[in-house]
């Protein structure tokens, strides 16, 4: 039997089957002791700390309990406490980006996904680099600088080399006043020789959803293909920071398995990276299972209904408090209003999740890998945002200038990012404004900026940024950062 230790590199003792147990059944022993989940819930608080914040975080059997607790102030509480954690450290703003879908060719065995490999009607197809160009273009003229590329496992048609290549292809195009600054990549576990070569191709975050750390269901629902080995998938992070990544993003799919189990062992993840490598995941997203293609979501028993999704969410936030959060367009509109109150930091939009799907002038359907909730444009969620007092971002800078992995964590927790990010979100959307917006946009989106240049603390920065807004208004000059 493995034994429980958070610095092992074995998957079976940082992700310890026993040790979920044992936190389950302690949560449930105590999720209506009403002083330790206060005892909790005031650890969890942000408190000052010099011109900044701390906070302490949770570890995976304190948030446990209160993801088990149902008493309802006591959930009241732990929302109002994710939205003081949120503003803390991440202020109203949300990063905004797109995923590319690069190939759908995959060898696994997925059952939740449509690209697996006994799908024989789904139509197959690989970009290339010159349709990578166009669909670089079409996102660049709505206006987006950061994206998720993404593909299927197959060592034939979607090798390293086709992927680096396609990074290359990514960063060189330049079209009017449009460039991608930031290229996340979302791809199957590999080797620390590749992960090397993914970091010298000059990758932001490097993506990769655990699906379910239950091992038993992990391997029933991976069948057949590389995938299905959890170990090798499990310690994928390991790997990728030994090769040189310092921002990794985690991930399970909620609603294959208990969502108790899959919190713990996400949480488990996270303290696993922190004690091994001196920094936490970069980002963590939470997807739910949708329908695609020839999925049915019905057949999975473990669906998480609207509000208890909301307070995973919450209790994630709380737990981690210096990590970012993303939600994608598998959600609509209402879940991703509710869900930014409560940590989400990163969202998407105006997505396609089918490969070549952004130069169509309507929405393909046939090759997607799930069915989008969200289906507004870039320029519908950029006035939304705004209309909900958040500030759309698309912001690079903490990548291009360095700060990553404990850089980063280290300008959070430091509460600088009101002298940083705040400014950098303010001129970047100005670049959206100019260049990209509709007049209604425009109008909300001006006079927002005017409001929050008033909320940067210091007067040189405050003065910096209002120059180069003016810059940005009155000339083609861009890309300004602090």
């Amino acid at each position: 039997m493995a034994v429980y230790n958070t610095t092992s590199l074995n998957a079976d003792e940082f992700i310890n089957h026993e040790e979920i147990q044992e936190t389950l059944a302690y949560a449930d022993a105590h999720k209506n002791d009403i002083d330790l989940i206060d005892s909790i819930l005031e650890k969890a608080r942000p408190q000052k700390s010099g011109n900044g914040c701390r906070c302490a975080g949770l570890t995976h059997r304190e948030a446990s309990v209160l993801l088990a607790c149902d008493i309802p102030e006591k959930i009241e509480r732990m929302y109002e406490i994710a939205e003081e954690i949120k503003q803390a450290f991440y202020g109203n703003r949300i990063v905004l980006f797109a995923p590319l879908y690069l190939s759908n060719y995959c060898v696994n065995g997925c059952l939740y996904c449509p690209y697996h490999l006994k799908n024989k009607h789904i139509a197959r197809k690989k970009l290339t680099q010159e349709e990578i160009r166009e669909e670089v273009i079409a996102l660049q003229d709505m206006g987006h600088k950061r994206l998720a590329i993404e593909a299927g496992e197959d060592p034939v048609n979607n090798p390293i080399e086709y992927i680096l290549e396609s990074i290359r292809t990514i960063y060189s195009i330049n079209h009017k006043n449009g460039a991608i600054r930031r290229v996340n990549v979302n791809i199957a576990a590999t080797t620390v020789e590749n992960y090397k070569k993914l970091h010298d191709a000059g990758i932001g975050t490097y993506i990769l959803f655990q699906e379910t750390y239950n091992r038993k269901s992990y391997e029933e629902l991976h069948p057949t293909g590389p995938k299905h080995d959890y170990s090798w998938h499990t310690e994928a992070m390991d790997r990728a920071m030994e090769g040189g990544i310092d921002d990794v993003g985690l991930g399970v799919l909620f609603g294959l398995e208990s969502y108790r189990y899959e919190f713990a062992g996400l949480l488990m993840h996270a303290e696993h990276l922190e004690a091994v490598h001196g920094v936490g995941p970069h980002t963590i997203s939470v997807p739910r299972v949708k329908h695609a293609d020839d999925i049915n979501p019905d057949v999975f028993d473990n669906s998480i209904p609207d509000e208890m999704f909301k307070k995973i969410i919450a209790c994630i936030r709380i737990a981690v408090p210096y990590t970012g959060m993303i939600i994608s367009t598998r959600e609509g509109e209402k879940v991703r209003e509710e869900a930014l109150k409560l940590g989400i930091s990163q969202i998407s939009g105006g997505s396609r999740t089918s490969v070549g799907g952004y130069t169509q002038a309507e929405r393909p359907h046939d090759t997607e890998q799930f069915d989008v909730s969200d289906q507004r444009t870039l320029d519908e969620v950029v006035k939304w945002l705004m209309e909900k007092d958040h500030i759309p971002s698309f912001c690079t800078a903490c990548y291009r200038e360095g700060r990553t992995g404990d850089r980063f964590m280290s300008l959070c927790k430091s509460g600088q990012i009101l002298n940083c990010c705040h400014p950098n979100a303010l001129m970047t959307l100005t670049e959206y404004l100019v260049d990209y917006a509709s007049d209604a946009t425009k109008k909300v989106g001006f006079k927002m900026i005017e409001e929050e240049l008033k909320k940067i603390p210091k007067d040189k920065v405050r003065e910096i940024t209002a120059e180069h807004i003016e810059a940005i208004k009155n000339s083609d000059r861009r890309d300004f950062r602090f």
